[in-house]
């Protein structure tokens, strides 16, 4: 299995790489903003992504998004195409672009927004922590990409300060040690009741 920095020659995947996050997004259930091929071309264009191929074969992507001129950058849409799931390709593909991105924008701030807890394990693991929405980027660009998100209605009645989504970010200012070091151990039990709580307040009052 190879993760590589993306560009042009990738282009061919852009489909199927638009269609992976789609599906993603059905099976889980889970608010995965759509993004068009045009979109993920852009992103092969300006080496903005890594991808994981075997051989000739898509398995998995994660782009870069940078905003308010590199002082914030995001890692967004990280998919594993069902193939390759439950190999631990997630994460290899997670720590290949954090890294990347660290090297390409050394001052950033990184952070990222997901539902998923395997993905807020894999974010703690590399030095994120969780914060309020108020830390993150106020770009409204990056905000808007979140309109074709099915949960979009939440961040909206909230003025963008909340969300089912967990914020996490790391600041290249702020050492982190590894977990074991850690006076608060990722707690994936705490996570998965954060989420409950935010569905029950948020999905019942879309009722109303």
């Amino acid at each position: 299995m190879d993760i590589v920095i993306a560009n042009k020659s990738h282009i061919k995947y852009a489909d199927i790489i638009c269609k992976t996050i789609t599906d993603s997004a059905k099976i889980r259930g889970t608010g995965i903003a759509k993004r068009t091929p045009e979109y993920i071309i852009a992103k092969l264009e300006s080496n903005n992504a890594v991808i994981a191929l075997e051989g000739k074969r898509f398995a998995g992507f994660c782009y870069i998004e940078a905003w308010q001129h590199g002082k914030f950058v995001a890692n967004s849409g990280l998919i594993v195409h069902p193939d390759f799931r439950k190999q631990g390709l997630a994460k290899k593909i997670k720590e290949a672009i954090f890294n990347y991105s660290r090297k390409k924008y050394p001052k950033a701030k990184i952070f990222g927004i997901t539902t998923g807890l395997a993905v807020m394990k894999i974010n703690y693991e590399l030095g994120y922590r969780p914060v309020t929405f108020s830390e993150l980027t106020d770009d409204e660009a990056f905000w808007k990409g979140c309109q074709t998100c099915k949960n979009y209605d939440v961040l909206a009645r909230t003025g963008h300060q909340m969300c089912l989504c967990t914020g996490m970010l790391y600041d290249p200012k702020q050492k982190v040690k590894s977990t074991t070091n850690r006076k608060h151990p990722y707690n994936k039990k705490v996570l998965q009741r954060l989420k409950n709580i935010k569905q029950s307040i948020f999905l019942k009052n879309k009722k109303v």
